[in-house]
């Protein structure tokens, strides 16, 4: 990312389901308008072993340590919240990018594209409802 893009400080809020089971492997990624990946944002879940049932998010980084170093924490369990905040360049927003959660969660269902939301600054705060173990995704600026 080029020094001079100025860029503002993002809030991305991922609240579980209840379920039974460990905790949950998630991916939360940028692609762009063709649904292209574009960027890794962070990865929740350490054991990189496991990056591979994150399908949407697997195919687009290639799984390559480059695309995640530095951007992992611990898994999340039933009913817990992830709260990241990062830097995201200004060119993202109101441009056609999407964020994006892929989840999987050891011996239960894997779940590509868990999450979809346009990244816009009408979104903004407004909670969307995931599709797999996320009960709401937002973010903020």
């Amino acid at each position: 990312m080029s020094t001079q893009t100025s860029a503002r400080e993002i809030s991305l809020t991922t609240e579980l389901q209840n379920y039974r089971g460990d905790g949950a492997y998630l991916a939360v990624y940028l692609t762009n308008a063709k649904g292209q990946y574009q960027h890794t944002l962070w990865i929740a879940g350490q054991k990189s072993k496991y990056y591979k049932h994150l399908t949407g998010w697997a195919r687009g980084s290639r799984m390559r340590t480059s695309e995640y170093d530095g951007l992992t924490g611990a898994s999340v369990t039933s009913g817990k919240t992830l709260t990241i905040t990062l830097d995201l360049p200004d060119s993202y927003i109101d441009s056609g990018f999407q964020l994006k959660v892929d989840t999987s969660v050891e011996d239960m269902r894997d779940n590509r594209n868990d999450v979809v939301v346009p990244l816009t600054t009408l979104g903004a705060g407004k909670p969307s409802a995931g599709r797999g173990y996320v009960k709401t995704f937002t973010y903020a600026f």
